[in-house]
């Protein structure tokens, strides 16, 4: 007698068993094997969703800012180059390559792009494309910038984390003017080619005034400029120096505390990465803190959420942070109401 497939069917019973349980066996085995396939297959076929990372300055400025983001991706569980990817693109202080950059990335077809790096960032991704989300993290003021629509709908596809803050100027020139009694005479260093430099001055002109406070705004746009920005800046005798916020000055932050320190300047900053490098005093908003929250917007959108429902949240931490091996090199005494009121203080 013949089995289906044509072998010939073993006459006894002890080989009919025997048979029968190396049928069962073999397929049992293609059964494991099948769904084992299966399985890889599916593994395969799992997309890893890509981020594309769009930064105005450099990647050794950014590096505390980039490893706060990474911290929050592995908060929600998303480990770098293992169930997320993460594309950088640094423009190098240079604006100008932003475009080039924006294109890149959507060429990669990331799923979402971040933005850093204030305003510049933000609109050349928002001008590369009207579809791929993209979230904010340290812009001023996206309804100004034309970004969104409103901090609370934002209405197309940017969203994130805004820096947003009108007082702000003002109690940075508070600060100075606590350190430095009778002071008259304040030097604005910034790049006028910031977008976002008219609304930030007109801010610290209207403080300024208020605080009787003199305004000596120095332009610079790279570094070949800044050792003659600075030696007409000292010409002028100003009582302290005030950065803005724009990629350019914050590229170059290191050797403009440098210059600072060496002509025994007192400076005061928005980001604590310029007192970390040596600036005398910063005040502004948590970036670190701002960073970290970015991936919980971008999980959101992963997760099927649209950016035009995603409310624009606002700083609600801000830090002090005052670096006292800088005071003493220029010979500053900080009063101890202003270190009382220090979170951090650099010895």
């Amino acid at each position: 007698m013949r089995t289906e497939s044509g072998q010939q069917a073993p006459k006894t019973d002890v080989s009919r068993w025997k048979y029968s349980a190396l049928v069962a066996l073999h397929l049992t085995f293609c059964a494991a094997l099948f769904a084992l396939c299966t399985s890889a297959h599916a593994q395969e076929g799992k997309k890893i969703p890509r981020i594309g990372v769009l930064v105005a300055s450099t990647a050794a400025v950014q590096q505390p800012r980039i490893e706060a983001l990474q911290l929050g991706f592995r908060d929600l569980g998303l480990i770098e180059g293992k169930n997320i990817l993460l594309e950088y693109r640094y423009a190098e202080g240079r604006p100008d390559r932003l475009p080039a950059l924006a294109a890149e990335l959507i060429q990669l077809k990331v799923d979402v792009i971040l933005a850093v790096g204030g305003t510049p960032p933000a609109q050349a991704a928002k001008k590369a494309t009207h579809t791929i989300p993209i979230v904010i993290v340290n812009v001023a003021d996206a309804v100004a910038d034309g970004l969104v629509t409103s901090l609370s709908h934002p209405g197309g596809n940017v969203t994130g984390l805004s820096t947003f803050a009108p007082e702000l100027s003002g109690k940075r020139l508070e600060l100075i003017t606590e350190m430095l009694p009778g002071i008259s005479r304040v030097a604005i260093l910034a790049n006028r080619d910031f977008q976002g430099y008219d609304g930030q001055i007109k801010e610290v002109e209207a403080a300024a005034h208020g605080l009787g406070l003199q305004l000596q705004a120095m332009e610079v746009r790279g570094a070949a400029d800044l050792k003659q920005v600075f030696s007409s800046l000292i010409a002028k005798q100003p009582g302290a120096l005030m950065t803005l916020s724009d990629p350019v000055t914050f590229s170059l932050l290191k050797q403009i505390v440098e210059l600072a320190i060496k002509n025994r300047i007192p400076s005061n900053h928005l980001q604590e990465e310029y007192a970390t490098a040596g600036g005398l005093v910063s005040y502004g908003p948590s970036y670190p803190t701002l960073f970290r929250r970015a991936p919980t917007y971008i999980d959101k959108i992963l997760k099927g959420a649209k950016p035009a429902d995603l409310p624009i949240e606002q700083p609600t931490k801000f830090e002090l942070v005052i670096n006292l091996k800088t005071a003493k090199q220029i010979r500053l005494n900080i009063p101890q109401n202003v270190l009382a009121r220090a979170d951090k203080v650099i010895r």
